[in-house]
């Protein structure tokens, strides 16, 4: 088991702990998540209220913009 990673008001790039393959936007805003660890690599964009497979050990999400 692992405990749930969580951001108060995430700005920037942020990388995905490596266990991680699910993203859930509880944000007001769409999440961008890309495939590289320094947000590069456009692959997805998560709309409020929704979520995503996340591939582990890789990927980076920012908030907004």
């Amino acid at each position: 088991m692992q405990k749930l990673d969580t951001w108060e008001n995430p700005e920037g790039c942020q990388k995905l702990p490596a266990p991680a393959h699910v993203l859930v936007n509880e944000t007001d805003a769409v999440v961008n998540i890309y495939g590289d660890p320094l947000c590069m690599t456009p692959n997805l964009s998560v709309e409020p209220g929704y979520g995503a497979h996340v591939a582990p050990e890789t990927g980076s999400f920012s908030v907004g913009a």
